[in-house]
């Protein structure tokens, strides 16, 4: 699989701060990968170094296999990085007519982007008659004018409504779904869990995990079982040797395995000790139970 964006060993340091502290990853084609952090995790500066607007203190990143210039890497790039800003008293297709001429791109692009983002019926409308979640997608449609390889969203979501947020979802969905890889930055963790398969986890600066989004909730997981002796159930479980930890919440057990196992081998081996569940449920950690494992396991600054 092609490699779009190499990242290695990248420091940005702004006086005793450490914006961004030995990140490394890789970003590869046709994937929709999401930085995930609190702010102030270096989310924003790490894209910022990446296309050319911040200086790195250190590090290296290349863009397509390093096989081009920076400069001329980033004309196959889309991005979003700031609030949207056009002139408010153009119409949305004579800011786009504007931004076709300034990157080379064909007028006929705009009907197509703007029908992708919803917005072709409000071709003629002022930018200044637009809502916010109007204005976000307005941007998309203009960092797709030149049918980039990787589109960048930093906080794509950012202040909108129940309604915005879904529409701007959708939109990134449908933009994947046509083999554009896509790189978002985000504080939040639905968001990334329901837009993309792969994630960066940022803490302060430093990679906590990287790798695929059902890589990080599809740990062992727990079981939730009730049985009408728990008291027997708990001693049959301390017994088996996958599991490890056993608690009690709300009148029901919760094992936690130390070593895969399915609920029918489970089952088979407490029925095995003569004991009949009532109540036999594998979960998995949410991104968020996950996440927050990973945050509060680093120490503080």
């Amino acid at each position: 699989m092609e490699t779009i964006l190499t990242i290695s060993g990248l420091h940005k340091k702004y006086g005793k701060v450490h914006a961004v502290n030995n990140v490394s990853f890789e970003i590869k084609k046709g994937n929709v990968y999401g930085i995930l952090g609190p702010n102030g995790s270096g989310k924003s500066t790490t894209l910022g170094i990446v296309l050319n607007v911040v200086n790195r203190t250190s590090g290296s990143y290349s863009w397509f296999g390093g096989k081009a210039e920076t400069h001329e890497a980033l004309k196959k790039v889309g991005a979003i990085i700031e609030r949207p800003n056009f002139y408010p008293y153009m119409t949305a297709y004579d800011n786009l007519k504007l931004v076709c001429k300034i990157k080379g791109s064909a007028i006929e692009k705009i009907e197509e982007k703007l029908t992708l983002v919803g917005l072709w019926e409000r071709k003629d409308s002022k930018f200044r008659t637009f809502s916010l979640g109007m204005k976000q997608r307005l941007a998309i449609a203009s960092a797709l004018l030149n049918d980039p390889e990787i589109l960048i969203l930093d906080e794509p979501t950012n202040g909108l409504d129940p309604q915005g947020i879904r529409q701007i979802r959708d939109i990134i969905r449908e933009i994947a779904a046509t083999g554009t890889t896509i790189l978002l930055a985000s504080h939040l963790l639905d968001e990334v869990e329901k837009v993309c398969s792969h994630v960066v986890v940022l803490r302060k600066g430093v990679v906590l995990y990287t790798g695929t989004v059902t890589g990080m909730i599809s740990s062992d997981g727990f079981f939730e079982v009730q049985a009408q002796d728990n008291a027997k159930l708990k001693s049959a479980l301390a017994l088996n040797p996958a599991i490890g930890t056993i608690e009690e919440h709300e009148g029901r057990l919760i094992a936690y395995p130390t070593a895969p196992l399915e609920p029918a081998e489970l089952n088979s081996y407490l029925f095995g000790q003569g004991i009949a569940l009532s109540h036999l449920v594998k979960r998995t950690h949410s991104l968020e139970e996950q996440f927050l494992q990973l945050t509060s396991n680093q120490p503080q600054n």
